[in-house]
């Protein structure tokens, strides 16, 4: 069964395809730029370049956030046209828990993080269990980078930090878990796609996918207008 999987939580576009064996295709974009006009295009020439029709993928695989209202938004809502027109299953991933996968090499705890911004992150705690399989220690959430740090001296660790939120905050975290404090390398503070199709894989195989009609993306905060709103009410 192949999977479509994409990822535009940030201001990198990526786009799979991947089944149970291989990885097909898997394309990152970091051009940080027009997602609503590039995202159908990449994912026609991923397409053409796998050689694979739309006929032949058997599930739609996306990040519902958290990261940029904007890039969310467009990612989620492409997945569910795309699952509602062709019939298929649809299966929404924490975009934190697909940019933890890049630590399967570490053996402590994953620690990803978005900047915020104004010194907040969105972030997790993530581990790989005994199967392999990566999981959630604490779920993911936005908060000041600080009080974040402080908590986790809590946890024995070591961790391992990846995406931009760990690169902006390197010094506050360096400066509270010191030794115990790890980053990730360039290439892995970016969401690969086709890890989001093998996660999505993973939890349809356990019987998860979501309601087309219903599924939203997960921004864990609400929009600026939204608070803007909120304060005039």
């Amino acid at each position: 069964m192949k999977w479509l999987a994409m990822d535009t939580s940030t201001s990198v576009l990526a786009v799979a395809v991947t089944d149970e064996e291989t990885v097909l295709g898997d394309t990152v974009l970091h051009l940080k730029r027009h997602h609503a006009e590039r995202l159908l295009p990449t994912i026609d020439r991923m397409l053409s370049d796998t050689n694979v029709s739309l006929r032949d993928i058997g599930g739609i695989a996306v990040t519902r956030g958290p990261g940029s209202y904007t890039g969310v938004r467009i990612g989620v809502t492409t997945a569910k046209m795309l699952a509602w027109s062709l019939k298929l299953p649809l299966v929404g991933i924490s975009s934190l828990a697909a940019l933890a996968v890049n630590g399967r090499r570490f053996s402590g705890s994953l620690i990803p993080m978005w900047d915020a911004r104004r010194e907040r992150v969105y972030t997790g705690h993530y581990r790989f269990d005994k199967n392999e399989n990566i999981t959630a220690v604490h779920q993911d959430r936005v908060v000041p980078v600080k009080d974040w740090v402080k908590r986790l001296t809590e946890t024995e660790g070591p961790f391992l930090f990846l995406g931009d939120g760990a690169v902006q905050y390197r010094d506050i975290i360096v400066n509270v878990l010191k030794e115990r404090a790890f980053f990730a390398t360039v290439e892995e503070n970016v969401v690969r796609p086709s890890s989001v199709g093998r996660l999505a894989m993973e939890q349809w195989s356990r019987g998860g996918s979501d309601d087309v009609a219903r599924f939203v993306p997960e921004y864990l905060q609400v929009t600026e207008a939204e608070a803007k709103w909120e304060i005039q009410k």
